[in-house]
C-alpha cells in the first residue's frame, strides 16, 4: 500500500481514541476492525497508539463490496450464519475498535428487503456480543462517497469531523452531566413535533451521557423508555437508513406499547420487514438527544447524524441495559428527527428542549 499523507489530525484522534476512549491497557488483546480501504489512516494511528500502550493490537478488515457478494449470491443459511471468527473475537479481545469507512447506499439496491433483514439480523448478532463482552468504541471515517453523501467537499466534512472529535470532552462531559442530572428526575417524557406526539415513561430508567468512549465523535444524552408505556405517533424529517436503505417520510404509532402503524414512502417493505424481525424490533430501545455542536450537517449516516445537537433520535430494538433498559432484540437501529425548526420535550409537563435548545 502506497504510504497515507501525513494528517497530524489522525494521530491525535488514535492517541485520543486509545487513551481516552477505551483506555487501552497494557497486555490488553484490541480488535481494530476496519471498514473499507480509505479508514487505513486512522487503523495505522490507532493500531500505532495501541502498540505504544503496551498491548496486543488484531486488524479485521470489513466492506460492504465483499457483504454485496453475499447478499446477492448467498444462501439463506448464508445469510444466517453469524461468523465464527467474528464471534470469537469478541470473546478474545478486551477492547473493539470499529473504524468504519462511507460506502455506496446504492450498493444493496438490488437485494431484497427479506434477504437484507436476514442478513443484518444475524449483523446485530456479532453487535450484541460486541456491547456485552468488550469495552468499544465506533467511528465513522469520513471519505469521498461520505463527503458527496452529505453534499460537501472532503475538506469541509474533514473539518466537522475532526472539530467533533477533537473537543475538551471532560469540559463537555461535564456541561452535558448537568443536564442529564435533570433529566434523571423525569418520570414522563413527551415529544411533540411535526406530526409527532409521543408519549413515554422513563421513571426507573437512567439518562445517560455520551462522552466519547463507546462513539467518536459523540455527543447525546440518551435513555432506555418502559416499553409498556409507549404511546403515540412520530414523523421524521431526515429518512431512515439501514443497510444503504433509505425510508423517507417514516411514520410510526404505538398504542400502550404496541406498534400499530409503520409507513414510509420509499422501501416501506423494508422499514416493515426489519420492524418485525424479531419480538423486540419493534419498541423503542432508546431515546436520545444529539449534543455536538460542531456537527451540523445530516450525512445520511447514523454514527454522525445522531450527535447533530438540536436533534432527536430513536432507536428501534436492542436497549442498553446501562440505562435500566431491557427490551432485547438482534436490532439497534437509530432514526433521526430534526427538532431544530419544530420540536418540542416536556418532562413531566414542563418544557425542557425547545427547536433544538435545552432550556436549563
Amino acid at each position: 500500500m502506497a504510504p497515507v499523507e501525513a494528517d497530524r489530525r489522525w494521530t491525535q484522534l488514535g492517541d485520543l481514541l486509545v487513551n481516552y476512549s477505551a483506555r487501552v491497557k497494557p497486555g490488553e488483546r484490541v480488535i481494530i476492525a476496519m471498514g473499507e480501504v480509505e479508514s487505513f489512516p486512522l487503523v495505522q494511528a490507532v493500531y500505532a497508539a495501541v502498540i505504544r500502550a503496551g498491548s496486543f493490537p488484531q486488524v479485521q478488515f470489513l466492506s460492504e463490496t465483499l457483504r454485496h457478494a453475499l447478499l446477492a449470491d448467498g444462501s439463506a443459511q448464508q445469510l444466517a450464519w453469524v461468523p465464527e471468527i467474528e464471534a470469537y473475537a469478541m470473546q478474545w479481545a478486551d477492547v473493539y475498535f470499529g473504524l468504519r469507512g462511507a460506502f455506496d447506499l446504492n450498493i444493496h439496491q438490488d437485494i431484497s428487503a427479506d434477504r437484507l433483514s436476514l442478513n443484518q439480523a444475524a449483523a446485530g448478532k456479532i453487535s450484541t456480543l460486541r456491547w456485552q463482552n468488550t469495552r468499544w468504541c465506533l467511528v465513522r471515517v469520513p471519505n469521498q462517497v461520505f463527503a458527496r453523501q452529505a453534499g460537501v467537499d472532503m475538506d469541509k466534512i474533514l473539518d466537522m469531523f475532526f472539530n467533533a472529535c477533537l473537543l475538551d470532552w471532560e469540559a463537555m462531559t461535564q456541561k452535558w452531566s448537568l443536564w442529564a442530572s435533570r433529566l434523571n428526575q423525569a418520570r414522563q417524557v413527551r415529544l411533540v413535533g411535526k406530526d409527532t406526539d409521543l408519549t413515554f415513561a422513563t421513571e426507573g430508567r437512567t439518562w445517560l451521557v455520551g462522552d466519547g468512549r463507546n462513539n467518536m465523535p459523540d455527543g447525546e444524552i440518551n435513555t432506555a423508555p418502559v416499553e409498556s408505556t409507549i404511546d403515540g405517533c412520530i414523523y421524521f424529517e431526515f429518512p431512515g437508513v439501514l443497510s444503504g436503505r433509505l425510508m423517507q417520510d417514516i411514520r410510526l404509532r404505538w398504542e400502550h406499547g404496541h406498534l400499530v402503524e409503520a409507513t414510509s414512502s420509499t422501501n416501506q417493505d423494508f422499514l416493515r420487514s426489519i420492524l418485525s424481525s424479531d419480538a423486540g424490533a419493534s419498541l423503542i430501545g432508546e431515546f436520545a438527544v444529539g449534543t455536538n455542536p460542531f456537527i451540523n450537517l445530516f450525512c445520511k449516516d447514523i454514527l454522525i447524524d445522531e450527535k447533530i445537537g438540536g436533534t432527536v433520535h430513536i432507536a428501534m430494538g436492542r436497549a442498553y441495559p446501562q440505562c435500566g433498559g431491557t427490551n432485547q432484540s438482534a436490532i439497534h437501529w437509530d432514526i433521526i428527527k430534526d427538532t431544530r425548526r419544530e420540536g418540542a420535550v416536556y418532562v413531566d409537563n414542563q418544557l425542557v428542549f425547545h427547536n433544538g435548545q435545552f432550556l436549563f
